[in-house]
């Protein structure tokens, strides 16, 4: 059985690429934070533009609506402050400019902890394979730790360096923790419902899948509901 995380993080930084990434992957675990004391920043890289089936759709109104579905996620989880870095979906790189905006976050909010996608989970199953985005921002928020936020050599224009001490992998395929999300459970059930955008006309559906992945995680965990990480000690002590 993999080891449960008992201990809060003092400020912790997610770093995800679409608006509703967050509260899918982490949002039980960031209540549960949150409502334990920890200050809890969400960085949101993509705008969100192409999130939408119809080809109709306005690109500047979705963004415009899913700023306010994350908005409203935000609040339902105790977010102290979400950063969004703007680029467009599927067109940004693990490149210098962004390492820079996620450095510049990493050094002026002082985590002690990152939570961001496991860019090495690919393939789940054979029905799914990962989105791009995800693989590419998990690179870019662990690049953008270490060694960079670290460093006081890479960015220096960006303040004084900063050394996150652990990131929490999720998504991942080799997780080797859990967090205990029973007593958030609900909230993450009522963020994710806050995406519209994503889950169409009747949110309330995806209830039952939302709580039957944390039930799963729990099982591995031994607790009622949980989320699972691949934790990766950043600093050494």
């Amino acid at each position: 059985m993999a080891e449960l995380v008992r201990a809060t993080p003092r400020c912790v930084v997610a770093v995800y690429a679409h608006p509703d990434d967050p509260d899918v992957s982490s949002g039980g675990t960031l209540a549960r934070w949150a409502a334990d004391g920890a200050q809890v920043h969400v960085v949101l890289v993509a705008k969100g533009e192409k999130g939408s089936p119809d080809p109709g759709t306005d690109p500047g109104q979705l963004v415009a609506r899913r700023a306010r579905e994350s908005d409203a996620a935000a609040v339902v989880l105790g977010v102290a402050g979400i950063h969004r870095l703007g680029r467009p979906d599927g067109a940004f790189e693990n490149d210098e400019p962004l390492r820079r905006d996620l450095v510049r976050v990493l050094r002026r909010v002082r985590p002690d902890a990152l939570l961001c996608p496991d860019p090495l989970a690919v393939f789940f199953g054979e029905h799914y394979y990962n989105h791009r985005d995800h693989r590419v921002v998990g690179y870019a928020a662990l690049d953008a730790a270490s060694p960079a936020a670290a460093s006081p050599l890479y960015f220096p224009e960006e303040g004084p360096a900063w050394q996150v001490e652990v990131a929490y992998l999720s998504g991942s395929l080799e997780a080797n923790v859990h967090v205990d999300v029973s007593a958030t459970i609900s909230q993450k059930v009522a963020a994710v419902l806050c995406h519209e955008t994503q889950l169409g006309p009747d949110p309330a559906r995806f209830r039952p899948v939302i709580e039957g992945r944390a039930a799963e995680a729990g099982r591995a965990a031994g607790v009622a509901f949980a989320e699972s990480f691949r934790r990766i000690r950043l600093a050494s002590g």
